[in-house]
């Protein structure tokens, strides 16, 4: 079947009901607490170091490549960020 004509307009729009929320000063309290938590690190590790599946067989063998991965991130951090500042 194929879309034909205009949008309801009595759909919910989560991306308006979402803006709102954060929006809100409730919202942005929460929201800014995002940067303090593991999510940017999941991201970084993902995206940035390109680790969208583990390229090893056998748990032993994966949970060090996920560590070196995590090595590498924290490196970059100290790095980044200086060392006991």
């Amino acid at each position: 079947m194929f879309f034909r004509g205009k949008a309801d307009k009595t759909a919910v729009n989560y991306s308006e009901i979402m803006r709102r929320a954060i929006d809100s000063e409730r919202g942005r309290q929460l929201y800014g607490k995002r940067f303090a938590t593991v999510e940017p690190v999941f991201g970084n590790i993902r995206h940035n170091k390109g680790l969208d599946r583990f390229t090893l067989r056998g748990q032993t063998k994966v949970d060090t490549q996920w560590k070196l991965f995590c090595l590498v991130h924290n490196i970059e951090k100290l790095a980044h960020h200086g060392y006991a500042q």
